[in-house]
């Protein structure tokens, strides 16, 4: 039973890094990525709808992504919702696609964006966190409960401890080379 408590907590701690991650491929970089469009929906036929799903997104370049709309009729639809996403770049319509073009990023844009990267690990650990003190309770409960020993208690939080510590480095791994990407001009 504390195995499983282990397994689940170790499970919980993968999904906080997981979502980390995909935290982290909305920032810009040097090198633009066209995840920076992930979560941006346009109306397709009275459906919100993923833009990936509508149009083909490609990066032909470290500055510039290329949206071609499969139906030409959502260029302006697109065009429209990249405004109001507020991405940073005004959307470039030829009639065929919309093209953006990145300016290069200053120093300060990629602290700033170092700083943002930061505050999401920040709230990754937390969450991490979270999963340590649910997992301890759980064990406090089978402690309680004379489902183990106060050995087997003091054993199972130490453990929990050391699962935790793991995934918290691996956290600020993971922060320290996404700063390393984002800092490298």
């Amino acid at each position: 039973m504390l195995e499983d408590i282990y397994a689940e907590t170790k499970e919980n701690m993968d999904k906080s890094i997981d979502s980390l991650k995909r935290d982290y491929k909305t920032l810009r970089t040097g090198k633009v990525s066209t995840s920076i469009l992930d979560g941006i929906k346009i109306d397709y036929y009275g459906t919100p709808t993923e833009l990936n799903q509508v149009a083909s997104v490609l990066a032909p370049d470290a500055t510039t992504i290329v949206i071609s709309p499969w139906e030409k009729q959502l260029v302006s639809d697109i065009e429209k919702a990249i405004n109001e996403a507020n991405i940073g770049v005004n959307p470039n319509n030829d009639g065929e696609a919309v093209k953006l073009f990145f300016p290069p990023m200053t120093v300060e844009q990629r602290k700033e964006t170092a700083k943002h990267a930061k505050t999401m690990t920040d709230n990754a650990k937390v969450a991490i966190r979270n999963v340590r003190k649910h997992s301890n309770d759980r064990v406090k409960a089978l402690h309680k409960d004379k489902e183990i020993t106060d050995d087997e208690n003091k054993k199972a939080l130490d453990e929990i401890q050391k699962i935790t510590d793991g995934y918290v480095a691996k956290a600020d791994e993971t922060l320290k080379v996404k700063e390393q990407e984002i800092l490298t001009v």
